[in-house]
């Protein structure tokens, strides 16, 4: 089994990511003239429902896997005993929670009002453990894990234009948004046995995992709140208008933070080998590369889709979609909030076996969040919710960072933040200056704006000699050089 560079692993990631920004950018243009505010807003309840069950049957198996499987990936038959424990332990928490599902669709009235929505979207509960993607990161092939979802997004978008023409078709297009985000479970499934046996060679040990797997899963239900909560909270206190507003604002955000954390999706299970192996000197210099890239990359795509929010909804959702701009607006400072969480919390305290820390911060995080949408989404509705989360994920940055004074202490004098600082006012200004002297519409000005943007700020961290920024020039010349 070939393991590949950081570099190669996250540029196979990013393209996941890239797939998955191309994906909504295509989709909900079209799926919001098609099934209008009131059409997304019911798909978007349902997604976000059906997320809980999933998030249930999970059982916090998808990040402590990652963790168990990269410890003994050099030795396939304890390789092969932990992804057997794992899959038994998900195979009989997903059949209890299609029983609580369907009991629910019958006691529930909203539930039951859109019974045939929510059924045929509960099917990526029973893909997403299928899809045991948690052993492939743990083996980092992450160029199989990039194609084969690709693929599965590429059908998906031709069956929506084949197949969703009109405001009764968002049933089929939940069926279709499920297959494109979990089909891949398939594939995956059949391709285990080229890394893993399924047969059995000893006693099974489900206890050792019980403990680390409850506390995963309890980090990932509080998360979950004010990850999903909104939706469900908007939709039972408001009107499916509202949630569709807030769907339209949370798209780009949501893009956003897959760019920013892609890296730390890569890093966690090279992170648990050092930890593993006591190489601490290894896993320091990883984590602060992480922190610059989140820094000097959060930081700029959170100011830009700020200021260009309003361009930003109207390319993606036309005007009916408008009232999502200051919830979009909002919501872009979760973007660097996030990334750096992921940090502290997954990329940190996670390989130290510290989850017990990212589990209080993200308990904190959503009593926060449910209390603040309690009060505030009767009264402020999208723009509330968008708030509360904001709120949210401050606490856990802050939590999180209580616990890792020390160690960041030293980690942050790597950071360059003035210099980011710097490059971010100027490129904002030039940014600002261009949208209100120019009328070019919506599109033609935030391609215009990107390049302004970005080009001087990274022609300003590169000029200020900034440690990513030089670093991935230096990239880019030797990979010139060496063609030539």
């Amino acid at each position: 089994m070939k393991i590949h560079s950081i570099k190669f692993n996250f540029i196979m990631n990013a393209l996941l990511t890239v797939s998955a920004i191309i994906f909504p950018l295509i989709t909900f243009p079209y799926i919001s003239r098609v099934l209008l505010v009131d059409g997304s807003g019911k798909v978007a309840f349902a997604i976000s429902v059906v997320s809980y069950f999933t998030m249930f049957a999970s059982l916090g198996v998808p990040t402590y896997g990652i963790r168990a499987c990269a410890k003994v990936r050099d030795d396939r038959e304890k390789l092969s005993a932990t992804v057997q424990e794992l899959l038994i332990i998900n195979g009989i928490t997903t059949a209890a929670i299609y029983v609580a599902f369907f009991l629910s669709l019958a006691v529930i009235p909203k539930f039951n009002e859109q019974r045939i929505l929510l059924t045929v979207v509960s099917f990526s509960i029973v893909l997403n453990t299928m899809g045991i993607q948690w052993l492939y990161s743990a083996l980092e092939q992450y160029s199989y894990i990039t194609f084969c979802a690709l693929g599965f997004k590429v059908v998906g978008l031709v069956l929506m234009f084949a197949f969703v023409h009109s405001p009764k078709d968002y049933i089929i297009y939940g069926a279709v948004s499920a297959f494109a985000s979990y089909g891949s479970g398939i594939l995956n499934f059949i391709n285990m046995k080229k890394f893993v046996s399924l047969k059995k060679t000893a006693s099974y040990d489900f206890k050792r995992h019980i403990r680390p797997i409850l506390t995963f899963f309890f980090m990932s239900a509080a998360a979950s709140i004010y990850l999903n909560l909104d939706m469900v909270m908007l939709g039972f206190m408001k009107t499916d208008t509202d949630v569709g507003y807030y769907n339209a604002a949370i798209k780009v955000k949501t893009v956003l933070v897959n760019v920013v954390t892609s890296l730390g999706t890569v890093l966690l299970p090279r992170l648990s080998f050092y930890i593993e192996k006591g190489e601490m000197e290894a896993f320091r210099k990883t984590v602060v590369k992480a922190v610059r890239f989140v820094v000097t990359a959060g930081s700029a795509l959170m100011v830009f889709f700020i200021i260009f929010a309003r361009e930003s909804i109207l390319i993606l959702s036309k005007e009916p979609f408008l009232p999502a701009t200051f919830p979009m607006q909002l919501l872009m400072l979760t973007v660097l909030l996030i990334g750096l969480s992921n940090i502290t919390g997954i990329q940190i305290l996670t390989p130290m076996g510290r989850e017990d820390k990212v589990l209080i911060s993200v308990v904190a995080g959503a009593v926060v969040d449910f209390v603040l949408n309690l009060f505030l989404i009767p009264h402020f509705a999208s723009a509330g919710a968008a708030f509360a989360t904001v709120m949210a994920e401050l606490v856990v940055l802050i939590i999180q960072c209580v616990y890792l004074k020390d160690m960041l202490k030293g980690l942050l004098t790597d950071v360059r933040v003035g210099k980011v600082a710097f490059a971010l006012a100027a490129a904002s200004i030039l940014s600002v200056l261009l949208k209100t002297s120019t009328d070019l519409g919506p599109f033609v000005t935030m391609l215009i704006a990107a390049f302004l943007f970005f080009g001087s700020y990274g022609g300003l961290l590169l000029a200020m000699k900034e440690p990513l920024v030089t670093e991935i020039a230096d990239m880019g010349v030797r990979a010139v050089l060496k063609r030539k």
